[in-house]
């Protein structure tokens, strides 16, 4: 089994004013993976995170990353910021820099990059957030929701080995929290490993492949989230609320006389286990953005006029947007795409091509649902 990426040991911390916020936190992030931190507020999570990239110093316990306890030196704190970036939960607190371009640019260029670098790192991270047509534009002129792609762009642009974000989707519109769920599946994809805090269980169940839950500076729960929800009581305990799915999942399967396991994550997952396949399976197809122009458009029109159009990916939706791409889905594309293929109509996935083997792995679960083969072909 691989180290785990971030490991504390019997952390404890108290605050100045002698409030105890961290109490024998014992805690292990595995490489590679999505982790939510549930908990309500006021459990510990942001202290629990300051610790994770050296903000805070424990009174007692330790750190380790990658193996390797924590130093508190200055140039130890530089390089463990460089490989852990921290997105926190107000962007007030982050961004201070007087352009965006500016304040994305800042943490390059405080690990001494090239200059030619730290350019590609600022325009790639601010493409991601869908920031770069703003790249000049005043950080004090920006709405909430700005600020908070721009703080992410400046956590992204350290090309670092965890990304930590406080509370991410709190204040943001609900088209704002797909994209940023979508973009941390993509950086999530290329091996970086991200860690959500959340008091949303909605969030923290379908997203997550793990979750560590707190409650009053403990670590109360380590698992996947079936583990914990399985307790309805346990979360109510806390102050928490069973995720819808988990409920609609215990009262479809009362209904339909079957076992509660397996838990299904999502409306994918739901159709999958409940659903009842009639007739023909439609097609799935892949279409790759870096392909995509105004008469591929035309042309994936005319040869599937009756087929629905999803885009997977935030360069997919902005590529899709600038070509005036009429879409049915521009969220959850897959799941949404293989419910409508496993009902028999055709589906057109617009995508980079990374999104394909996550695609391919969902076919052959489909497949085995319906007892049939649906292959993913390239249009």
């Amino acid at each position: 089994m691989d180290e785990p990426v971030i490991k504390t040991e019997n952390l404890c911390f108290v605050y100045p004013n002698r409030t105890s916020a961290l109490e024998d936190v014992s805690v292990e992030v595995p490489r590679g993976k999505k982790i939510v931190l549930l908990g309500p507020n006021g459990a510990g999570k942001s202290t629990l995170f300051l610790h994770f990239n050296g903000i805070l110093k424990p009174r007692s316990g330790k750190v380790l990353f990658n193996g390797e306890p924590v130093g508190y030196g200055k140039k130890d704190l530089e390089e463990l910021r460089s490989k852990v970036s921290l997105v926190m939960q107000n962007p007030d607190d982050q961004i201070f820099s007087s352009t965006i371009e500016e304040d994305v640019a800042f943490g390059p260029m405080n690990m001494g990059l090239p200059m030619k670098e730290v350019e590609e790192r600022v325009c790639e991270a601010l493409d991601q957030v869908d920031m770069f047509g703003l790249r000049e534009k005043p950080t004090q002129q920006l709405s909430f929701g700005q600020k908070k792609r721009v703080s992410l762009a400046g956590a992204i642009a350290m090309h670092p080995e965890v990304l930590i974000m406080d509370e991410p989707t709190a204040g943001l519109d609900s088209r704002m929290v797909h994209e940023l769920l979508e973009l941390a599946d993509e950086l999530n994809q290329k091996g970086l490993t991200v860690i959500m805090s959340t008091h949303d269980v909605e969030t923290a169940y379908s997203w997550a492949d793990e979750i560590r839950v707190m409650n009053k500076g403990r670590i109360i729960y380590s698992g996947d989230p079936d583990g914990f929800f399985s307790d309805g009581q346990r979360a109510r305990n806390i102050g928490l609320t069973e995720p819808m799915m988990f409920d609609l999942n215990r009262t479809m399967s009362r209904h339909n006389k079957v076992p509660t396991d397996p838990y299904p994550r999502n409306i994918f997952e739901l159709n999958q286990k409940f659903g009842q396949h009639r007739g023909a399976m439609g097609r799935l197809y892949f279409y790759p953005t870096s392909d995509l122009s105004g008469e591929t458009i035309k042309t994936i029109r005319h040869m599937m006029p009756q087929a629905a159009v999803g885009l997977i990916g935030s360069r997919a939706r902005k590529v899709g947007a600038d070509l005036g791409l009429q879409v049915e889905h521009r969220f959850d594309t897959y799941d949404e795409a293989l419910i409508e293929v496993g009902h028999g109509r055709d589906f057109v996935i617009v995508g980079d091509e990374n999104w394909r083997k996550e695609i391919e792995v969902r076919l052959d679960a489909l497949g085995t649902a319906f007892g049939a083969t649906v292959r993913l072909m390239r249009l």
